[in-house]
């Protein structure tokens, strides 16, 4: 008998029984990453291009203390609607399930519940990373040392435009994280196209990813594989838009003395105030745009796994 206090939905449980496509997806971005009650709207859009596409949607969250692998109508509802529901890293599971907290799971707690489910692929919009001034601060996201021992596909339009992105780059080299640029040499910035930073690696096609999946599994590799997606230029925030939002974006932040976790959603609500609400609606194709790939990368892991047999 099983032990793991992991809850799979069914459809998620048997999706995985089967070996068809399964994609995780966190549940921060539906918390606190959009305004009720459009979080709802979108949560329940991104798990539908999924299911269009054939693939299962696992939305990962603790629901009063149990992690859940694959929300129903009501979690679903109650992450988007509850505003008690708190952030939950990796670092916090133990005690949210101890204590019964309802949380929405970050990249990096989403990405250890997937792995644990035995889920490879996970789609998000924008990872976590080294923020700025950390070399006084030692301020750095959880993501990056999860995606340093987690062998899990992670699709994203590259760390948030608010961080330190050479700096991320840098540390995830250092950590031994695998960046494949999806059509792309240069990284991208969340809500712009471009970071100005090149990426080493660049694949063509959701069977180019899983091909680096196998390739990885058959050397032992225990790290995650970083699939950078950024969005057509047409679609991306404008970018001069962007900056001089960003700026204001962070000297608010140091005036008003926001640090840590509050860092992120309050910069991202600044950005969605100060556009017009411009930055939401790329947030939402960003994340789109990731899920798509995401389960375009599953499809070809799963059809790895029916030709292997």
């Amino acid at each position: 008998m099983s032990t793991s206090p992991l809850v799979l939905s069914d459809a998620v449980r048997q999706a995985l029984a089967d070996g068809r496509p399964v994609v995780a997806l966190e549940s921060t971005i539906i918390s606190h990453g959009f305004p009720r009650p459009r979080n709802l709207e979108v949560a329940r859009r991104f798990e539908q291009v999924l299911v269009e596409a054939g693939v299962t949607p696992a939305t990962i969250a603790v629901v009063d203390g149990v992690p859940r692998v694959g929300l129903d109508e009501a979690g679903l509802t109650r992450i988007a609607e509850d505003p008690a529901v708190v952030k939950v890293s990796s670092r916090d599971l133990g005690a949210a399930m101890v204590q019964g907290v309802t949380g929405a799971t970050t990249v990096a707690a989403t990405a250890l519940l997937a792995c644990r489910a035995g889920i490879r692929v996970f789609s998000t919009g924008g990872l976590g990373g080294v923020h700025r001034g950390a070399a006084e601060s030692f301020d750095e996201s959880a993501d990056l040392a999860a995606l340093s021992r987690l062998p899990i596909t992670v699709v994203s339009a590259g760390v948030k435009s608010i961080l330190d992105i050479r700096a991320t780059l840098e540390r995830l080299e250092t950590l031994g994280v695998t960046v494949l640029g999806y059509r792309t040499s240069r990284y991208p910035a969340f809500y712009v196209t471009d970071s100005g930073v090149d990426i080493d690696w660049r694949v063509e096609s959701a069977e180019d990813v899983a091909a680096v999946m196998a390739a990885q599994d058959a050397l032992g590799l225990e790290h995650a594989v970083l699939v950078a997606n950024p969005l057509p230029p047409d679609r991306q925030l404008d970018p001069e838009l962007h900056d001089r939002v960003l700026a204001d974006a962070l000297a608010a932040a140091q005036r008003s003395g926001v640090t840590g976790k509050a860092v992120t959603p309050f910069l991202l609500d600044h950005f969605q105030r100060h556009t017009q609400g411009a930055s939401l609606e790329v947030n939402i194709d960003i994340a789109v745009s990731n899920i798509a790939l995401g389960g375009g990368i599953a499809t070809a892991w799963a059809r790895r796994g029916v030709l292997a047999r």
